[in-house]
């Protein structure tokens, strides 16, 4: 079954930004057979440019406008992700993955691994990006 994986970016190259404060998610699908293709962008509005620190349910309606636009995907990869949001995404049954790789390895390694995203295994996800993750 093919699934799809939200990317944090700001280049289209590699997996760079934090996922609360990228400005879009490029979202691929992973193919059964191993294979993967860009579907689209999607434009986000982040929800630390426009945080009020004094008033945590702004913070938390912000986030879930960002979580609101990748709930048809399976995956986050971002190089940064909070406890907050890993939360709220696991909640959605959304797995997220910090890590540093160029988008196109990471996205051939995980098609590759077969990896079912609806594990909680970061230990196996380690070691399919084992020289990415820290």
């Amino acid at each position: 079954m093919s699934f799809k994986v939200a990317i944090a970016s700001n280049d289209g190259k590699r997996i760079n930004e934090h996922f609360g404060k990228t400005l879009s998610f490029l979202i691929y699908e992973i193919r059964d057979d191993g294979g993967y293709k860009f579907l689209e962008s999607r434009e986000n509005t982040p929800p630390y440019d426009k945080i009020d620190f004094n008033n945590i349910e702004n913070h938390d309606s912000i986030l879930e406008r960002s979580i609101k636009l990748i709930l048809d995907c399976n995956t986050v990869l971002a190089s940064q992700i909070g406890p907050k949001a890993t939360h709220i995404l696991y909640c959605h049954g959304i797995q997220s993955y910090m890590i540093n790789n160029l988008i196109n390895d990471a996205l051939r390694r995980l098609a590759s691994s077969k990896l079912k995203t609806r594990s909680n295994d970061q230990n196996a996800f380690k070691k399919i990006f084992k020289a990415a993750i820290n």
